[in-house]
């Protein structure tokens, strides 16, 4: 038997070959390493994004988002994973416990790694600019259009398993796509608990900001400040 790589990149090959990638990632006799290597490279995509975050305020700020952006993400798919699995599970999905992690933290590695993708522009707009509330909207901006390609290859996996495997059902899919509005919910009222992420750089370190606000009235302020005259 081939000996297995403890960290691979083919999950690329999806962009080339969907049938095979999903095969791949369900197939319970390698289930377990799919999990350990989507865990592993969702750690590294989203911990060099959240330190690229985190640099517009210094170093301080660039290893506490390092280390917050990670834990963001598993604590999304930690609160929101247990209901969703039981529903889909009582809706008839014959998909195990693995198949599901692995299909679901697929999602989250392709968000990561268009996220970090986008780094080379937020290190330009980083130098040549110095808008606090411009940089937070361009975060919120690369983010939301990463979950929606990272939602997408949910998607296509499960609808793989439905339509290819007949192991899960029609209306899990449907179920699913409402989903993702709680977990932007979780994951936006997740990312304002953990917050700062970016940092002002008006303001001292904190590795946590005191509760209030919300992150929707944050960015609606954001919005505002883009028009604010400044010096």
């Amino acid at each position: 038997m081939a000996k297995r790589k403890i960290l691979s990149f083919d999950f690329f090959q999806s962009f080339h070959n969907n049938d095979s990638f999903y095969e791949k990632i369900t197939d319970e006799k390698q289930v377990k390493f799919e999990i350990l290597n989507h865990l592993l490279l969702l750690l590294i995509f989203s911990m060099l994004y959240g330190a690229i975050m985190g640099s517009y305020n210094g170093l301080q700020q660039a290893a506490s988002s390092a280390v917050k952006m990670p834990v963001l993400f598993l604590l999304i798919i930690l609160i929101c994973f247990p209901a969703f699995f039981v529903i889909q599970t009582v809706l008839g999905s014959k998909l195990s416990l693995g198949q599901m992690i692995s299909i679901m933290l697929t999602g989250f590695v392709f968000m990561s790694c268009i996220m970090l993708s986008f780094s080379t522009i937020v290190i330009f707009f980083m130098i040549t600019g110095d808008n606090y509330a411009f940089i937070k909207l361009l975060h919120v901006f690369i983010i939301v259009v990463a979950g929606f390609f990272g939602m997408r290859a949910i998607v296509e996996a499960l609808k793989f398993s439905c339509e290819k495997k007949n192991i899960y059902p029609k209306i899990g899919v449907q179920v699913f796509k409402i989903w993702i509005f709680i977990l932007a919910f979780v994951g936006a009222q997740l990312s304002w608990s953990l917050r700062p992420f970016i940092g002002s750089k008006d303001m001292a370190f904190q590795l946590f900001r005191q509760k209030g606000g919300n992150f929707y009235v944050d960015v609606i302020r954001s919005m505002a400040g883009l028009f604010e005259p400044r010096e």
